[in-house]
């Protein structure tokens, strides 16, 4: 379906794509910026297990940040994950593991062909971004799309272990560039996954999930670790920034540690430590990536590297009007 988007306002289009047997439903946020002939980022927002897009769209707020940044915001929605048990309600799921055969990662390589027919983007900057199973999901791109998806950024979010994987038939972990990475754990996360400690023999913790990538993204062995201000002491969290730098194509690292957080996205309003705005967070990390690296990393100095690595580009400000 070719669509024809009002140029100068920002507009939702819900839609829906017939693959692998399957009608897939997905949410297409269109910038109020998008002209119909400038190529735009697309942001993949990928919601928890059990979820829904339309929902976690309203939750994360990301098409206000896309109105000020510019960028497609994409809201796919999980497959019901039917069991076969009597009576049960299927919950809708990334990672079907079975009876069904289907593949979400497949899902999301057709999802963008059809996007690249329908509007103006980007290819060299799609990125991907989830919450809890949406964030697993998207280390699962990370390793096994990784020619399309640039970078990416885990909330709440554990990774599988190599031979969880390989137990499932999803294949190895096998990037095929520099792949910028962000995870924003709580220490005191107690979701099934247990995203911090790690849950053996299925999810790692944060620090092999932090080796993982500054190992393969060859970057400075040791993180540059800074407290982040605490803005709200009444949410009972703070935040601690890690950040691995240097690496193959200036590509970084960063882990940002909610010290007494839970399986929450910070930012929203009702749940969860509020320093920091994940979804700001997450443009302002994804966005400085293109897939060669970071973008204009050959002619940046290492001063200007670390500078523009830290740069804000979205402020809790621009989104919620707080600081």
């Amino acid at each position: 379906i070719i669509l024809f988007p009002f140029i100068g306002f920002s507009q939702i289009f819900n839609q829906t794509m017939f693959f692998d047997g399957l009608n897939r439903e997905y949410i297409v946020y269109l910038p109020s910026n998008y002209d119909g002939v400038t190529n735009f980022p697309v942001l993949f927002n990928f919601h928890g297990g059990s979820g829904y897009a339309n929902d976690f769209m309203l939750m994360v707020e990301m098409n206000n940040i896309a109105d000020t940044a510019g960028f497609i915001a994409v809201y796919p929605q999980a497959a019901l994950d039917i069991d076969g048990t009597p009576g049960s309600i299927p919950p809708t799921s990334w990672l079907h593991k079975a009876p069904t055969t289907h593949n979400d990662v497949n899902f999301v390589s057709a999802l963008i062909d059809t996007l690249k027919i329908n509007y103006n983007i980007d290819s060299t900057r799609i990125y991907a971004c989830g919450y809890s199973e949406g964030g697993i999901f998207s280390y699962e791109l990370a390793c096994r799309l990784n020619n399309k998806i640039v970078a990416i950024v885990s909330v709440s979010g554990s990774m599988l272990t190599e031979s969880f994987r390989t137990d499932y038939g999803f294949g190895s972990c096998s990037p095929s560039h520099p792949t910028a990475v962000m995870l924003i754990p709580g220490t005191d996360d107690d979701s099934y996954h247990a995203m911090y400690s790690g849950f053996a023999p299925y999810y790692l913790s944060v620090n092999e999930i932090t080796n993982y990538w500054s190992n393969y993204n060859n970057t400075d062995q040791n993180p540059i670790v800074t407290s982040l201000p605490n803005f709200n002491t009444s949410d009972g969290s703070s935040i601690e920034r890690k950040e691995w730098i240097n690496g193959t194509n200036c590509v970084s690292v960063v882990e940002l540690k909610v010290d007494s957080g839970g399986h929450d996205w910070p930012g929203h309003s009702f749940l969860g430590n509020m320093d920091i705005s994940a979804s700001a967070e997450i443009w302002n990390f994804v966005s400085k990536f293109n897939i060669d690296g970071l973008i204009d990393c050959n002619s940046t100095s290492n001063y200007e590297i670390n500078s523009k690595n830290d740069r804000r580009i979205i402020s809790v400000s621009d989104i919620f009007g707080r600081q």
